[in-house]
C-alpha cells in the first residue's frame, strides 16, 4: 500500500509539473486519470490534497517570482480540482446512494410493518377458515349421522306400521271369529227357540215357560259376550269411574280368566282430570298389554300391579314372577322386535312419559311407566 501511494505521488508530481509548464495548452485528461487512480487506491480528498501539497513544495523552491508563483498556484489548483472531481463525484454518488438507501430502508421498514400486519390478518383468516372447515367437517359428520338415524327410524316406522297393520288385522280376525262362534251361535239358538215357542205357544204352556227361561239365559249370555268385547275395546268404566276402578274391574276379570294370582296396590284418591283422558288410556293400555304378555309368555303364577303418584308423576308397575328375557333383544334395534313392548313405549313417550323394562333370571320382569299428570293426590 505504501509503495502504491509513493508511485501515485510521483506520477501526480510529474503530471502536475507538466500541467503547470504547458499553461493554457495543458489537457485535463491527466488530472482525471490521476483522480481515478487515487479513487482506485482508496484515497479520500484529504489524502489527495496532501499529495498535491507535497508536489507543490517540491515544485516551488525559494527564488520564484511572486507573479510566476501565483500563476502556478492557479494552474495547480485547477489540476487538483480536476483530479479531486472523480473522488467528489464518487462521494456525491455515495451520499445520494446512501440517501436513496435510507429511503429504501424506510420504505422497506414500512412495507415490513405492513407485511407483518397482513401476515397477522392472514393467519387470523387461516385460523378462521380452519375453524370453519372443521365446523363444516363436524357438521357433515353430524348430518351423515342424522341421515343414517333418519333412515334407521324410517325403517323402524315401516316395520312398526307393518306390525301394527298385522296386529290390527289379527285383532279383527279374532273379534270376527269370537262374534261368529259365540254371539252368532247364541243368537241363532235364540231364533230357533223363538220359532219353537211360536209353534208350541198354544199347546204346552209349562214347556213354553221353561223354554222362555232358557232363551233369556241365551240372551243374557250374548249380552255378557258383547260386554266383554266392549270392555276389551274401550271399557266404559275408564271414562265414567276413572283409572283405578277400571283397573280393578279389568284385573279381577283377568285373574278369573287366566287363573293367575293378581295383587293390586292403588288408591282411588289418585285423581286424574278430564284433560288427562289420553294419559289414563295410556296407563290402562300398558297394564292391559303387560298382563297379556304375562299370560302368553311369562309362565308366571303371580302378578303385582301398583299405581301411585310421585313428584308430579303417576307411576305404574307391573311385576311378575315368571321367566325373564333379554331386554335388548326386545328393543327397537334388537333381534326380536316385539310389537307389545314397542307399542307400550310409543304410547308412554307420546304423552311425555318414561317407559322402562327390567328383567333378570329368578326375578321375573318389571314394566314401569311414569306419566306426568295434572291431577292431585
Amino acid at each position: 500500500m505504501e509503495a502504491e501511494l509513493t508511485g501515485l505521488s510521483r506520477r501526480y508530481q510529474a503530471a502536475l509539473r507538466k500541467h503547470i509548464e504547458q499553461g493554457l495548452r495543458a489537457s485535463p485528461q491527466s488530472a482525471d486519470r490521476l483522480g481515478r487512480q487515487a479513487l482506485a487506491a482508496g484515497l479520500e480528498t484529504l489524502d489527495l490534497a496532501k499529495i498535491h501539497q507535497q508536489a507543490l513544495a517540491v515544485m516551488a523552491p525559494p527564488g520564484y517570482s511572486p507573479g510566476a508563483k501565483d500563476g502556478q498556484i492557479r494552474r495547480a489548483r485547477a489540476f487538483f480540482m480536476k483530479a479531486a472531481t472523480q473522488i467528489e463525484k464518487t462521494h456525491r454518488s455515495k451520499r445520494e446512494a446512501n440517501v436513496h438507501l435510507g429511503q429504501l430502508n424506510r420504505t422497506l421498514r414500512r412495507r415490513t410493518g405492513e407485511l407483518a400486519v397482513k401476515n397477522r390478518q392472514l393467519k387470523k383468516k387461516i385460523l378462521r377458515r380452519r375453524a370453519v372447515a372443521e365446523a363444516l367437517r363436524k357438521s357433515k359428520q353430524h348430518c351423515s349421522l342424522l341421515l343414517e338415524q333418519s333412515h334407521h327410524m324410517q325403517e323402524q316406522l315401516r316395520r312398526l306400521s307393518r306390525q301394527i297393520l298385522s296386529a290390527h288385522e289379527e285383532e279383527r280376525r279374532r273379534i270376527s271369529r269370537d262374534l261368529h262362534d259365540e254371539v252368532a251361535q247364541v243368537l241363532t239358538g235364540v231364533n230357533l227357540h223363538l220359532a219353537t215357542l211360536k209353534k208350541e205357544a198354544t199347546t204346552n204352556t209349562k214347556d213354553v215357560k221353561r223354554k222362555i227361561a232358557h232363551t233369556q239365559r241365551l240372551v243374557e249370555r250374548s249380552l255378557n259376550v258383547v260386554h266383554r268385547f266392549v270392555g276389551q275395546l274401550r271399557p266404559p268404566a275408564l271414562d265414567v269411574l276413572g283409572l283405578i276402578p277400571a283397573l280393578h274391574y279389568y284385573l279381577k276379570d283377568f285373574a278369573k280368566q287366566t287363573g293367575l294370582s293378581v295383587h293390586f296396590t292403588g288408591s282411588t284418591c289418585v285423581k286424574t282430570g278430564q284433560s288427562d283422558s289420553a294419559k289414563r288410556t295410556v296407563l290402562y293400555r300398558v297394564a292391559q298389554e303387560s298382563l297379556t304378555n304375562v299370560a302368553r309368555h311369562a309362565h308366571a303364577s303371580l302378578v303385582n300391579v301398583s299405581i301411585q303418584k310421585l313428584r308430579g308423576v303417576i307411576r305404574m308397575e307391573v311385576k311378575d314372577n315368571g321367566k325373564s328375557f333379554q331386554v335388548q333383544d326386545a328393543s327397537p334395534t334388537g333381534r326380536n322386535k316385539g310389537l307389545g313392548l314397542l307399542g307400550m313405549r310409543e304410547r308412554v313417550e307420546m304423552v311425555g312419559g318414561r317407559f322402562t323394562v327390567e328383567s333378570a333370571p329368578g326375578e321375573g320382569t318389571t314394566i314401569r311407566a311414569e306419566i306426568p299428570f295434572a291431577g292431585r293426590v
